[in-house]
């Protein structure tokens, strides 16, 4: 009696993998993907991780969409032309419309010889379009670039010179401030220690007893000194 297989082995088979990595091109999320395999997201991250073909499939697919998003990014930032051109309807001339139809059949009959007759008349009928599209008229618009687009880019791309530019400049502004006020501070109570000190005072006298009396007090604080 033969084991039966884990549910993974069958996304590890060509087409499967083929499935995933054409799910992960489309923009699906990996929980999105594990949605579609009817696992929970855990579990798929867990085969991601144990599995290398299932992982190089989602990798392989993610990396066709980033590449795609880039150079729709970096076309945007860029000043470019739309062109937009609009077509008129009518039906294929009969000697045309008969001369495309053969071509088609002779080429269907060689490549399927068994095809029958009914059959490679139903393949002209759905490939030979009875209409064709006339160009009408063109319109090209000139478009200038992404300023969005730009930022975005710069920001991730020179992160040393472009993010968070305002933020770097308040910083530095705040730390501008900070030490002004430093310094501020200190001269305010240097001015206050210099203002209690008794040898910085200032004595106004009037008369010229009174000067005495005040000197020969400091002479004699001088000669305690000594």
């Amino acid at each position: 009696m033969s084991r039966p297989r884990g549910k993974y082995q069958k996304w590890l088979e060509p087409d499967n993998l083929l499935k995933l990595r054409s799910w992960a091109r489309d923009g699906l999320t990996n929980e999105q993907i594990a949605k579609n395999i009817g696992i929970a997201r855990q579990t798929f991250q867990e085969w991601l991780s144990k599995y290398p073909k299932m992982d190089e499939a989602v990798a392989k697919g993610k990396e066709v969409v980033d590449a795609e998003v880039e150079e729709s990014l970096l076309y945007t930032m860029k000043k470019h032309t739309i062109t937009t051109t609009v077509y008129k309807t009518v039906k294929k001339e009969k000697m045309k419309l008969q001369a495309e139809r053969l071509k088609f059949q002779n080429q269907y009959k060689l490549d399927h010889p068994e095809a029958s007759n009914n059959e490679i008349l139903i393949a002209v009928a759905e490939n030979v379009d009875v209409y064709e599209k006339i160009p009408q008229t063109k319109t090209i618009v000139e478009v200038d670039p992404n300023t969005s687009a730009i930022i975005f880019w710069l920001k991730n791309r020179r992160p040393d010179v472009y993010r968070d530019q305002t933020f770097r400049k308040l910083n530095e502004a705040n730390m501008r401030k900070a030490i002004a006020e430093a310094n501020i501070s200190e001269k305010q109570l240097k001015a206050i220690e210099e203002a209690d000190n008794p040898a910085n005072a200032t004595v106004i006298v009037d008369d010229i007893s009174k000067l005495k009396e005040l000197k020969d007090n400091a002479d004699s604080r001088t000669k305690q000194g000594d």
